[in-house]
């Protein structure tokens, strides 16, 4: 009989209960860490609660037995213990990746990767000292992970293939879509991405080409509609007879004139970002926010239902 995969939980908030409820999903065991003991005490309990949502749209088998995998700690080295694969979801701040993974490295068994959810912290930046750093890299997820399912996978110059193959594989079997940046970048991908489409929104919307609503609009009944079954070079082949090469032949003009106009990093300055703070029509209320992010893991099930029944039927 096969025995049941480990899996350690290092940092206990959203992004880590989210990790915790992939993992617990996909029949791992799960040991959740976290310093700040009221985080800990209920974090269980909120994973469970992501499974039972999860397991009304069909995305969750069994959620009581998932969550019946998970546990909290706040001994570290107890977390670790066995743990087949560390998931550490900490600070965005160098110093403390640094001395969290330095303790990672020294307790976690040898045979256990080590992966980061940092945002913007690319792995060199925090492994380059330790004794294990070929086993170390960054999966970094998209909030949130138990409803988006990419996993960039971002080594340093020294994380061994054989970490990003072998990490790349268990993203794959619970359920994640992980991809592999292959030289480090700030921002990885996706964010470099979202980046340069937000830049042209904050430009659009503070010099007064759009309003805010009308923006958002654009993307969610326009881009974002293709964008979510469709990549951008999977769209663009579509948007001329000849593919690739014909869309480039035809639009690339354009679009030159486009990004040499491109937004620059003044556009997150005075006045330009009061400008657009004042452009958001609706109130920043704790239970408004809340509301709507209920809404928005809502209608994310739902997509990645629908999503995952396409497949099934293409």
């Amino acid at each position: 009989m096969t025995e049941t995969k480990k899996v350690a939980i290092v940092g206990s908030g959203l992004i880590g209960r989210a990790w915790a409820t992939i993992f617990a999903r996909a029949g791992w065991r799960v040991s959740m860490f976290d310093t700040h003991a009221p985080t800990l005490a209920t974090a269980p309990g909120l994973v469970h609660e992501e499974l039972r949502g999860l397991a009304k749209h069909g995305l969750a088998q069994d959620p009581d037995g998932a969550a019946a995998r998970v546990s909290a700690t706040s001994n570290l080295a107890d977390a670790l213990a066995g743990a087949d694969f560390v998931q550490e979801n900490g600070p965005e701040d160098v110093d403390i990746k640094i001395a969290l993974f330095a303790e990672l490295d020294r307790l976690a068994p040898p045979h256990a990767i080590l992966a980061s959810s940092t945002s913007a912290i690319i792995a060199s930046r925090f492994t380059e000292k330790l004794s294990g750093r070929a086993r170390c890299l960054v999966g970094h997820p998209v909030n949130p992970p138990h409803l988006i399912p990419l996993v960039e996978l971002s080594g340093a110059p020294w994380t061994s293939p054989d970490t990003i193959a072998r990490a790349k594989e268990v993203y794959d079997s619970i359920g994640q879509t992980p991809i592999v940046v292959l030289k480090e970048a700030d921002g990885f991908i996706l964010n470099r991405l979202q980046g340069a489409l937000l830049a042209e929104a904050f430009r659009l919307v503070g010099e007064g080409y759009v309003s805010a609503e009308d923006l958002d609009r654009t993307v969610k009944d326009g881009l974002g509609l293709r964008w979510s079954f469709m990549g951008p070079f999977e769209t663009i082949e579509l948007n001329a007879p000849g593919g690739v090469a014909d869309y480039c032949a035809r639009y690339t003009g354009f679009y030159k004139r486009l990004a040499d106009d491109s937004a620059h990093s003044e556009v997150y300055k005075a006045p330009n970002i009061d400008r657009v703070i004042a452009a958001w029509p609706h109130e920043a209320a704790p239970d408004r926010l809340a509301r709507r992010t209920r809404w928005r893991n809502e209608r994310l099930a739902a997509l990645a239902a629908h999503k995952r029944d396409a497949a099934r039927d293409a």
